[in-house]
């Protein structure tokens, strides 16, 4: 299990870069930081095969296999094959997290997504100026992604409590309070303390496994299965 880092970083120096609307700039000077570090004997990690759901599993499996895989994080627009098209596995922002996830259990995003933006694309966020939909950034943008989870019914009401949010359900958030969007996956670990799972996610220094459920203004609380 990966530990949570202490991570700073400045809502001032949050870039807001064209391709991407997750993406995050760590300076070097100290700054607010996460949540401390959990104890491993603070947690405890449920069998996959205690799952009913194999989607669900499947989406388990491949967000936590990102953590030994996905290592660095990147802020840049990419051409990719369409569909099932994907960026260095190695790197990746925030939505990539939740993508590679869901095709673990079938579901091209990608693909999903353009078709939905192709009919309806008027029923999409329209902030970067777009004329037409784009296969190879739509899907990597967290407001798409929000509004297509909103279109298909996935979305459940926000709550402050831990145990409304399930294994393989997808969380947003904003981070510094104007807009500047997150996404991850929850795990199937349970902080008993804490009476929550901990977030599968990548902020800046590749895919982790974090105690962040609560950290940010919640925006969004998605179960596709």
């Amino acid at each position: 299990m990966h530990h949570i880092r202490n991570l700073f970083y400045s809502s001032a120096l949050f870039l807001l870069v064209f391709s991407i609307s997750c993406q995050i700039n760590i300076p070097t000077a100290a700054q607010p930081e996460r949540s401390g570090i959990i104890d491993s004997a603070t947690v405890e990690k449920p069998k996959l095969s205690e799952i009913r759901s194999t989607e669900i599993r499947a989406i388990l499996k491949s967000a936590t296999e990102q953590i030994k895989t996905t290592n660095s994080y990147t802020q840049k627009y990419y051409s990719i094959p369409y569909p099932n098209g994907d960026v260095p596995k190695a790197t990746g922002a925030c939505t990539d997290v939740v993508i590679r996830s869901f095709r673990g259990a079938g579901i091209d995003l990608q693909k999903e997504v353009h078709e939905d933006m192709r009919a309806n694309f008027s029923k999409y966020p329209s902030k970067w100026g777009l004329r037409r939909p784009d296969t190879n950034i739509d899907h990597r943008r967290v407001p798409n992604l929000q509004r297509f989870f909103d279109r298909k019914g996935k979305s459940l009401p926000l709550s402050q409590n831990g145990e409304n949010y399930k294994p393989g359900d997808v969380v947003s958030w904003d981070l510094n309070g104007k807009g500047l969007t997150h996404i991850g996956v929850v795990s199937n670990i349970w902080n008993k303390e804490k009476k929550r799972y901990l977030i599968i996610h990548n902020i800046g220094s590749g895919t982790e496994l974090e105690d962040v459920l609560f950290e940010w203004k919640m925006t969004g609380h998605y179960r596709y299965f």
